[in-house]
C-alpha cells in the first residue's frame, strides 16, 4: 500500500500562483509514476498532468497545460506541480495518484491509478 500525502493548498488571488507537492511512502515497487488530478464542485475528477517514464517528462491535461509545470520534488517520490496565472474555476480539491511503473497505460485514466491522496483545497477567489 502506497501512501500519499499532498500539501500546498490554500487561498490565492486571481492571477497567482500556488505550488502544490505531493510525497509517497511505503513504495516497494521499483518505480513510481505520479499524476495530479483534480475535481471542482459537482464536476467530475478531472486529469491534471504527471510525470511519466523515468518521471523527467511531464505529460499534460488540456485544463491547465499552459499555466503549469509538474516536476520531481527534492524528495525521493515526491512530485510538485507549481500553478500560475491561477483562475477562480482552478477551485478544486487537487489531488496526487500514483502507480507503480508496468509498461503503457492511459495517462489520464482515473482508474489506471490504484493510490490516492486525501487531496489539498485550491481556492481562487479574491
Amino acid at each position: 500500500q502506497v501512501y500519499l500525502v499532498e500539501s500546498g493548498g490554500g487561498l490565492v488571488q486571481p492571477g497567482g500562483s500556488l505550488r502544490l507537492s505531493c510525497q509517497a511512502s511505503k513504495v516497494t515497487g521499483a518505480w513510481l509514476e505520479m499524476a495530479w488530478f483534480r475535481q471542482a464542485p459537482a464536476k467530475d475528477r478531472e486529469f491534471v498532468g504527471a510525470l511519466i517514464g523515468s518521471g523527467d517528462k511531464p505529460y499534460y491535461g488540456d485544463s491547465m497545460k499552459d499555466r503549469i509545470i509538474i516536476s520531481k520534488s527534492g524528495t525521493k517520490n515526491g512530485v510538485q506541480v507549481q500553478m500560475n496565472n491561477l483562475r477562480p474555476d482552478d477551485t478544486a480539491v487537487y489531488y496526487c495518484a500514483a502507480r507503480y511503473s508496468n509498461g503503457p497505460y492511459d495517462v489520464s485514466g482515473l482508474n489506471e491509478y490504484p493510490y490516492w491522496g486525501q487531496g489539498t483545497q485550491v481556492t481562487v477567489s479574491s
